[in-house]
């Protein structure tokens, strides 16, 4: 299969998945909440679990598709996906609730892992990024399209049209499974020796260090979901359906210029530089918002404001993403991907459970000063990158037994 046919593959195969997770998303709390009848803090709190779980779970899991080869490893966890969905259709209590969201956050933890994997079998080192950011803009687009069909359901409000949204998610899973089954398989990683630890990523400092930097720059993603809209309605005079605006506007964004944003990050060097970037414009970004709230903008005025703001947000979010997307790879041995790419995944479910915290206690409680102070940490986590990817690079043990992209049957 021709490299271009293989990143077609990957990109149908994450279209599949991303519909059907875009109508889930925006119809599973309402279907749980108004026809099962679980509470809003139950249904989070299993969430919060489910989560934990899952991003524990990432890395024994990426190791797994390491050593057994990450194409078979992605189909058994997309196929685990469609049946974590698919049980909704009969969950009428709280502990099959609870069951059934740990292990849809389980097998999609591990499913990131493993088709990061499969990526970097099937794709040589230079291309990866630029592949990932068209795989994030399909991404973008197909949760955009789900949205949209989860919008039909949220309108007619039937248990019926929930039950649809599920089943749709869950085909979208069982046809991902069959386009990446269609892909080559790709080998599994040398025998490990005696002396290897069997999670070797537990024990690397520095790449830990890495993640967990990467982790902070992460809470910009709760940013535009929480809180900025609550940003909006509390401290601006700016009209409520701006919320939904901003939220296309970043949509479209990564659609159309993620691939752009990605051209040139192609080394450690360009990744480290493109993230201390990102650092830069997320601090502009947050001085922007904060601006929103002055007094005299009127509606328009801080609606302008608020566009601008987002304007830089989607930026700094498109840089980060593919400073990053190069450094998870760059620094994990060939070897080893799947756990590594299961260990540097860990950090958006960290930073989606400590974000809203962390989010509304600075920014909807301090207000101004509390915008200044995370436009503060963007910065210094982005300039701290470099140096601690450095140290990383530098402790890598010497290569070993590496899977070439054509390392393929």
């Amino acid at each position: 299969m021709p490299n271009r046919s293989r990143v077609r593959a990957l990109a149908a195969a994450q279209l599949a998945n991303s519909v059907g997770d875009g109508a889930y998303y925006v119809t599973s709390a309402l279907y749980f909440t108004r026809v099962v009848g679980l509470s809003p803090t139950r249904i989070g709190l299993a969430l919060t679990v489910a989560w934990a779980v899952g991003a524990v779970a990432g890395v024994p899991l990426g190791a797994v598709a390491d050593r057994r080869g990450p194409r078979g490893a992605s189909v058994l966890l997309a196929l685990g996906t469609a049946a974590a969905v698919l049980s909704f259709l009969v969950i009428r209590s709280y502990v099959a609730f609870l069951v059934a969201v740990v292990g849809y956050a389980v097998a999609q933890c591990g499913l990131a892992a493993a088709r990061q994997a499969l990526l970097a079998g099937l794709v040589d080192a230079g291309e990866r990024t630029g592949v990932l950011a068209r795989l994030q803009s399909t991404l973008n687009a197909g949760l955009a399209v789900g949205a949209g069909v989860g919008g039909l359901a949220l309108q007619h409000d039937t248990p019926t049209g929930y039950l649809v949204v599920f089943a749709l998610d869950g085909a979208g899973f069982v046809v991902c499974a069959l386009l990446l089954l269609r892909l080559p398989a790709v080998a599994p990683a040398p025998v490990r020796t005696a002396k290897e630890p069997r999670l070797a990523v537990l024990r690397d400092r520095p790449y830990a260090a890495v993640t967990l930097l990467n982790a902070v720059l992460l809470l910009r993603m709760p940013l535009l979901s929480l809180a900025v809209p609550l940003w909006i309605v509390s401290h601006t005079a700016a009209p409520g359906w701006l919320v939904s605006a901003l939220f296309v506007l970043n949509t479209l964004g990564v659609m159309a210029f993620q691939v752009r944003m990605a051209r040139g990050v192609d080394g450690l060097s360009a990744a480290t530089r493109t993230v201390r970037r990102s650092g830069v414009v997320m601090l502009a970004s947050c001085a922007v918002f904060a601006a929103s709230a002055a007094g005299g903008l009127g509606p328009w005025g801080a609606a302008a404001v608020l566009v601008a703001a987002s304007v830089l947000q989607l930026v700094g979010e498109m840089q980060q993403s593919a400073g990053s997307w190069q450094l998870a790879f760059a620094l994990a041995p060939a070897h080893q991907v799947g756990q590594y790419q299961g260990f540097f995944g860990t950090g958006v479910p960290l930073a989606r459970t400590v974000g809203p915290l962390v989010l509304t206690a600075l920014l909807i409680t301090w207000g101004v000063p509390g915008w200044l102070v995370l436009g503060a940490v963007f910065l210094a986590a982005g300039a701290a990158l470099g140096p601690v990817a450095r140290w990383a690079e530098g402790a890598r043990p010497a290569p070993t037994a590496a899977r070439p992209a054509a390392a393929v049957r």
